[in-house]
């Protein structure tokens, strides 16, 4: 019998490292950016092009390599950062398998201009496929210039699967987020076929947190700090009136490197437990500096996944620190809005020496003045009853058919005296021929203004009421990208959106559902809905979008509704082709049929 195992080829190996390490776009840029830290950059550029598909261009000017180096920078395994066993414990760097460049140059043609310090000659090298092309000297800058083009070009369905441009950009501006926020030292631009996305200067954590998500999450931050012998926690975490629903900012950073940890996760959201509604998240960006001998990063390719080795008592400090940082942000006495108009006017009395009395100003009330009174107008009082005796003739006719008119549907309501009866301010429950229907108001206008808003999206049109006076609303650089993708589907929501430079907008016009709500939120909600589904997926895209606005608008559970608004949301759900569920799948009614009554009773 033969010998059937043998070694595999590099370039193969080096493919099949591709896959766990480059997924896609961002994990070139993550890793491009990382060796750039590595290499002591203090200012780092990232160029992108068609959401990295053509051109990803990472330049730093950091120390460069010379030739021998760069040669064996893109060889498997081959790195500087560690030489033994030993190193693997005491990690202070962001690369260090070596197999990073190795893969990229697998499945992408790569370029690479370097320059050590201090020389006026470097090195122009090209890869492509795993195979060197060239290597030459030539007059360059201090630094590196790495260049990727065509990524998987040469692994077409890699390359077939990659989402659409915008849901590629956004993973590379999380990547690049998620650097910029641990290393404010450092200066850094990210530009998108030559347009600026960001430029961030070096600064300090907070102002790089402001830099990066806009100056309103100044304001939302308070101060997370804990010192002890395991961990070093520093960072900041969301104010208990900044909480949403979705798209929460959650941060954790360990000695440079971004991180996820559930476990820790819950031991912030343990730190709000009571103090916010269930379902809101608060944002958070915490930092700990630890021993690099109490965790290891070399779980996952990706290094985002790493383990403690004192996890249970890194839980208690993060959630003593955060539930500090609460407790010190409510020691400020609130200002009570039932007695604040209630405020004492010193008067002077010169009869009491000079001395000042306490008194209430006194106030004359005229009242017998009526300003709805006409003078001279003599109207019977009993006009107003004969007024309300037409309209509800004229409503009994609307509601009631009429013999000689052909019906489409048979009625509604068995009982036109008394249709509907609301239970408890949130379930309306009304008489049918077979029985008894209980409904869920809010559900059921959740149901009814979804339908409302895709119909609107689906036909093209815009039904919006303008604002007397403009609402600004601020982006992050990730949504910011991505609004005028969704354009179309804001616009026929009912918003009419003027860009003011930069991430900002001016909110000039809202559906009259969201009239006298907070307009700005509700934009960033339904962005925030488009991001989370894949702005890529056009009808999805519209479908999360239209509910999420939906679910903001609807009826609230708990508001008492007068028997016409209960008849209007009845009759609205039942004329609708689809009422039983809500667009996520909750119940928006049950029916109680004639004989499961009779069976009760």
């Amino acid at each position: 019998m033969s010998d059937i195992i043998h070694l595999l080829p590099d370039h193969i190996a080096n493919q099949i490292a591709a896959g766990e390490v480059i997924q896609r776009p961002a994990s070139v840029v993550k890793e491009l950016m990382e060796n750039a830290i590595d290499a002591g950059a203090g200012n780092i550029t990232v160029n992108i092009k068609d959401a990295g598909r053509t051109l990803i261009q990472v330049i730093d000017d950091g120390k460069g390599m010379t030739e021998t180096d760069a040669r064996m920078a893109f060889e498997r395994h081959a790195t500087s950062k560690i030489a033994s066993v030993e190193d693997l414990f005491s990690l202070h760097t962001m690369g260090f398998r070596g197999e990073a460049l190795a893969s990229i140059t697998a499945v992408a043609q790569v370029e690479l201009q370097t320059c050590i310090k201090g020389c006026e000659v470097g090195t122009r090298l090209s890869v492509a496929g795993s195979v060197l092309d060239s290597v030459m000297p030539e007059a360059c800058r201090e630094g590196s210039i790495f260049s990727v083009k065509n990524l998987f070009y040469n692994v077409p369905a890699r390359r077939k699967f990659l989402k659409a441009n915008e849901t590629e950009f956004r993973h590379i501006l999380t990547e690049f987020e998620r650097i910029a926020l641990v290393h404010p030292e450092i200066s850094f631009t990210l530009r998108n076929h030559d347009t600026v996305v960001f430029e961030l200067p070096v600064s300090g954590f907070r102002q790089r947190i402001v830099d990066v998500f806009g100056k309103n999450m100044n304001q939302r931050l308070l101060s997370v700090e804990a010192g002890t012998s395991l961990v070093n926690i520093k960072g900041f975490t969301g104010r208990i009136d900044s909480v949403k629903k979705r798209g929460g900012l959650q941060y954790f950073f360990v000695n440079g490197r971004f991180m996820r940890h559930s476990y820790f996760h819950k031991a912030v959201m343990h730190a709000y437990e009571q103090m916010i509604p269930a379902g809101e998240m608060p944002d958070y960006f915490i930092y700990f500096d630890v021993d690099p001998a109490t965790i290891d990063v070399n779980i996952h390719p990706t290094k985002t996944e790493i383990k403690f080795e004192n996890e249970r008592p890194v839980w208690q400090i993060v959630f003593s620190a955060v539930r500090e940082a609460l407790a010190k942000a409510n020691s400020v006495p609130s200002i009570d809005f039932e007695t604040a108009g209630i405020i004492e006017i010193p008067v002077y009395n010169p009869s009491s020496e000079g001395k000042i009395n306490v008194r209430p100003p006194e106030i004359e009330v005229n009242k017998n003045y009526n300003p709805f009174r006409e003078v001279n107008v003599h109207r019977p009082a009993d006009d107003w009853k004969a007024l309300y005796k037409n309209f509800e003739n004229d409503r009994t006719e609307a509601l009631l058919p009429d013999p000689e008119r052909p019906q489409q549907k048979e009625a509604l309501f068995t009982d036109l005296s008394n249709p509907c009866y609301q239970y408890k301010n949130r379930y309306i429950i009304t008489p049918l021929k077979s029985g008894l229907v209980i409904i869920d108001q809010h559900r059921a206008h959740i149901r009814i203004l979804f339908e409302k808003y895709i119909r609107n999206i689906a036909c093209r049109q815009a039904v919006s009421q303008k604002l007397l006076f403009p609402e600004m609303v601020e982006f992050t650089a990730v949504e910011a990208s991505l609004v005028p993708l969704l354009a179309d589907e804001i616009k026929f929501l009912g918003f009419d959106l003027a860009p003011m430079g930069g991430n900002s907008y001016a909110i000039q016009g809202e559906p009259a559902d969201a009239s006298g709500g907070n307009t700005a939120k509700l934009v960033r909600e339904i962005v925030t809905a488009a991001i989370e589904n894949g702005a890529g997926e056009l009808e999805k895209r519209a479908e999360k979008m239209a509910l999420s606005l939906a679910k903001a608008t609807a009826i609230p559970a708990g508001k008492t509704l007068i028997p016409d608004e209960m008849e209007t949301l009845v009759a609205s759900l039942f004329a609708l082709p689809s009422n039983g569920m809500t667009p996520d799948g909750l119940t928006v009614l049950t029916i109680i049929t004639d004989e499961e009554l009779a069976k009760r009773i």
